[in-house]
């Protein structure tokens, strides 16, 4: 199987990036190197790219569909949020302090993760119970279903899935497993039907997707990652320099909106001062107000780009 990923908002990404020639560009969530294939081409061959995923296997398919590029490229596995070891890369290739011209994460679940039956992504297959990301981390979706408290499951299920069910569908996970572990996402998505209501379940998406949706932010700590990333990855950026995210769902674009615009508005004064006296003032510009979001011509051609939004900071 083919890692493939239809790069959502392509040409948006490649406006917001402001890609320089010759300059020094990360892409934190390579995939198959959709969006990275665009930088490369217009880095020419005197630009870099730093390639980095958590999964070994999108790294592996991004260096050979990037191979026929002449900029050089180096590719990490590391978690996007790892920005020392990245910092440490540029540095390396540009000079001690030398930052980079553009940062780029794509937040998506890639198409081959979720039709990868042997992942555990899905719950339209069968599979074991993983959802790991990184297949060198020990810790599962098995771990989560089977070991967490009816208390704990219900807590990441309306908080990271926002499920209505939640309390219920945690209530019958564990009696559930009470006859034995639960071991595959089959089992699991039959749970999860059995514990919401037949009327509820005729209307909205498929009844299992909040749920796999939590368990997968939980199993790769996805929004903890993201937090760090986003205080600290626009300290890497050259003047000029762009951050660009595309999140897709509330949690993560919530996540992004609010450390954007504390990094807009780093003024730690009480709300009564009539002045800022803590002297700490932005280093970035916001350059578009609202997010961006897929045209129409997009979504007919890629329906999984429609929760897509685009933000993006420039470094003063």
């Amino acid at each position: 199987m083919e890692f493939e990923h239809v790069p959502v908002l392509y040409n948006e990404v490649m406006d917001a990036l402001n890609i320089r020639p010759g300059g020094m560009y990360v892409d934190g969530t390579v995939g198959g190197g959709g969006h990275s294939s665009g930088i490369c081409e217009r880095l020419g061959g005197s630009g870099t790219l730093i390639a980095v995923d958590r999964d070994r296997e999108a790294l592996e398919a991004a260096q050979k569909r990037l191979e026929g590029y002449s900029c050089e490229k180096r590719f990490i596995h590391a978690n996007y949020s790892d920005t020392e070891l990245i910092a440490s890369a540029a540095a390396e290739i540009s000079g001690a302090g030398g930052g980079v011209d553009g940062i780029l994460l794509d937040l998506g679940v890639s198409s081959y993760q979720l039709d990868n039956e042997e992942r555990g992504f899905s719950y339209m297959h069968d599979a074991p119970m993983d959802m790991r990301m990184d297949e060198d981390d020990n810790f599962t979706a098995y771990d989560v279903v089977n070991g967490y408290s009816e208390a704990e499951l219900a807590r990441i299920i309306k908080e990271y899935g926002e499920e209505r069910w939640a309390a219920r569908i945690s209530q019958f996970i564990v009696r559930e497993r009470k006859a034995g572990p639960i071991k595959s996402t089959g089992q699991l998505t039959e749970i999860i039907k059995s514990a919401i209501p037949a009327k509820a379940r005729r209307t909205g998406p498929h009844p299992a997707k909040r749920t796999f949706q939590a368990i997968r932010i939980e199993v790769n700590d996805e929004l903890g990652h993201l937090r760090d990333a986003v205080a600290k990855l626009p300290d890497l950026l050259n003047s000029g320099g762009r951050i660009a995210i595309i999140t897709f769902h509330s949690l993560e674009d919530r996540i992004v909106k609010q450390e954007f615009e504390r990094r807009l508005d780093p003024c730690t004064c009480p709300k009564e001062f009539p002045v800022c006296v803590c002297g700490k003032v932005a280093d970035v510009r916001r350059v578009t107000r609202k997010p961006i979001v897929p045209s129409e011509e997009e979504l007919e051609v890629n329906p999984r780009s429609r929760s897509a939004k685009l933000r993006v900071l420039e470094k003063l």
